[in-house]
């Protein structure tokens, strides 16, 4: 592992302002951990790092891609913390194969590469945060407690990546691929979960009885969702009214 970085201000994602992400919570069961890289004394540095955290378990490790899905099928684990340059599968061809064989498992990479490429490769594999081993010190303990809260972590150049790859995208004038929905189906959305009936919809959006039912199919299609209770909930989450 690379010399750590001296101790500093850090300004990796801290999602939660209230709380310091480094502090260790208290009477909770240890987060059950499985680490993957292909140099063992790189294994054993990082497992310091965890396990002097009281919240921090490794239960396991690997040394490949391979191993590390093998090892998650015979132990129970809550999260993954892989390399990315590893034989046999990578930490990306691991990490898809782990969110199949277990949607709950939560991703970390841990990689010498500040790389736009591997981080956009790891957030679309499903990986919940990417940080640098250069200091793992510093940021591998929020970041894990980060992606048990189901929240993101990035290194601050991670982040900058991102704002830039959005805003290009911006600036060229391409769709959002995340952009699942139209506005018009935004609208219907909002006011279906608002408890609106079809024909109201009809008469606020100015459009007809049948235009809005075809909205709704639509929404109900493209989401994968069943009904109007899915749909309100899908708009609580989405922003769009407040729960």
């Amino acid at each position: 592992m690379p010399d750590p970085t001296p101790p500093g201000p850090s300004t990796a994602s801290t999602p939660c302002p209230t709380a310091s992400p480094l502090a260790s919570p208290t009477n909770a069961t240890p987060i059950r951990i499985l680490l993957a890289d292909d140099h063992a004394l790189v294994r054993r540095g990082v497992r310091l790092i965890l396990d002097r955290e009281p919240d921090l378990e490794v239960v396991a490790e690997a040394g490949d891609g391979a191993e590390a899905i093998e090892a998650a099928r015979n132990q129970e684990i809550d999260l993954a913390v892989l390399d990315i340059a590893m034989p046999r599968l990578t930490g990306l061809q691991a990490t898809r194969e782990l969110v199949a064989l277990k949607p709950g498992l939560r991703v970390l990479m841990l990689t010498m590469h500040d790389n736009e490429q591997y981080l956009f490769q790891a957030l679309k594999a499903g990986a919940c945060g990417y940080v640098l081993k250069s200091v793992a010190d510093r940021d591998l303990v929020a970041a894990c407690r980060a992606a048990m809260r189901n929240e993101p972590f990035l290194y601050p150049g991670a982040v900058t990546a991102l704002i830039r790859n959005y805003l290009d995208r911006v600036r060229h004038g391409e769709e959002d691929p995340d952009q699942l929905l139209t506005p018009r189906e935004e609208e219907v959305l909002k006011l279906v979960a608002e408890g609106h009936s079809s024909k109201e919809i009809a008469e606020i959006l100015f459009i007809s009885v049948k235009t809005v039912h075809r909205h709704r199919a639509n929404l109900l299609h493209k989401l994968g969702l069943h009904d109007r209770l899915e749909l309100t909930r899908y708009a609580i989450r989405a922003g769009l009214i407040e729960p």
